[in-house]
């Protein structure tokens, strides 16, 4: 998401989502398959199943479907065929790009992850020489507009629970949890009455944004991060770009 714009790229990440709902919940299932591989399907004693429950809440995905995709995986012995794979590089003008991916053939994975960045102007760059410009946190995103709970109470209520820090920006606000801590605190504001949470989950958060002014460089990173959208291997793209029309 795009710097101190982030409610507004949330809303376009979402109306983008929407459009493709088939897409968005197959991502989602996959990471809910290898995460009850690796940790067991009870979330209780899973942290990463219950990043991904939270994840699929936010992204409007039923709970039955949710349930469903635990014990589908739960006696599923091809989501270990599955292998997480990270790709750092950059953008124009020096932007940073991370490509989460969740793959069963690494070769197919890296070749359309190289093409995207290559079509857009940009390169790969070794593990490591990007995410130090990053914080993995989790993030709460709520609607301040549909928000009825008075800020000083959710501040507290998120604080309570164990969240790291409280903002409110113009149209949201914003909690920053540690990973570990984002199970909690999670479940701790979704039990609250008809709290808009917009978007929920453990991402990468920029410590610098960068704004791109060329017209060219824009249309090359969003090229990139287009291209990354469509593949099916991508999980995630975390990126500094910073989009100063939203």
């Amino acid at each position: 998401m795009s710097g101190h714009s982030k409610f507004a790229n949330i809303k376009h990440k979402k109306e983008k989502n929407d459009a493709a709902k088939g897409k968005i919940f197959t991502v989602i299932g996959r990471e809910i398959a290898v995460a009850v591989k690796e940790g067991g399907p009870d979330p209780s004693n899973n942290y990463r199943l219950a990043a991904v429950i939270a994840k699929a809440k936010s992204n409007n995905m039923p709970n039955d479907t949710i349930k469903n995709s635990i014990q589908k995986a739960a006696g599923d012995s091809n989501a270990s065929n599955y292998e997480t794979i990270t790709y750092e590089g950059y953008g124009p003008s020096g932007t940073a790009i991370i490509v989460e991916t969740l793959t069963d053939n690494r070769n197919r994975t890296a070749a359309n992850v190289r093409a995207a960045f290559s079509k857009g102007s940009g390169n790969l760059g070794p593990n490591g020489c990007v995410s130090y410009m990053f914080d993995k946190k989790g993030q709460i995103i709520i609607d301040k507009e549909d928000c009825e709970m008075d800020p000083d109470d959710l501040m507290m209520l998120a604080l309570d629970a164990g969240a790291e820090d409280f903002t409110e920006e113009d149209d949201s606000f914003e909690i920053i949890t540690d990973p570990d801590d984002f199970p909690a605190v999670y479940d701790a504001l979704s039990k609250a009455p008809d709290l808009p949470i917009v978007s929920s989950e453990v991402t990468m958060i920029p410590q610098n944004w960068v704004t791109l002014t060329d017209a060219d460089d824009i249309k090359k990173i969003n090229r990139i991060l287009d291209l990354l959208d469509e593949d099916d291997d991508v999980q995630e793209v975390y990126h500094n770009w910073e989009n100063a029309d939203e």
